[in-house]
């Protein structure tokens, strides 16, 4: 086996971790930039902005793998569904 041929490393997948990465750039920049305060959503915990978007990356996760398994490859509706569920959890949690 080659280094690195575990994994396909493909146009998407590199999209993905690119977009990643990015996020983890802005959501310091915004925390040193517009330092937050904790708010208390719908959960009754306290979450701040990176706890949401932690919160919004997990549940994505899960909600990927459950389209796989009742629909099958193609991933785009997952996208908007997992992009509805985001913007919900930045809304109310």
């Amino acid at each position: 086996m080659t280094p690195g041929g575990w994994m396909a490393w493909t146009l998407p997948v590199a999209l993905f971790f690119w977009t990643i990465a990015c996020l983890l750039v802005t959501f310091t920049l915004l925390a040193i930039r517009y330092p937050e305060t904790p708010r208390v959503g719908i959960l009754r915990i306290e979450t701040t902005r990176g706890d949401r978007l932690f919160i919004s990356l997990l549940g994505s996760a899960f909600l990927c793998l459950g389209w796989l398994f009742f629909f099958g490859a193609p991933l785009w509706g997952a996208l908007i569904l997992c992009l509805v569920y985001a913007a919900a959890v930045f809304r109310w949690v």
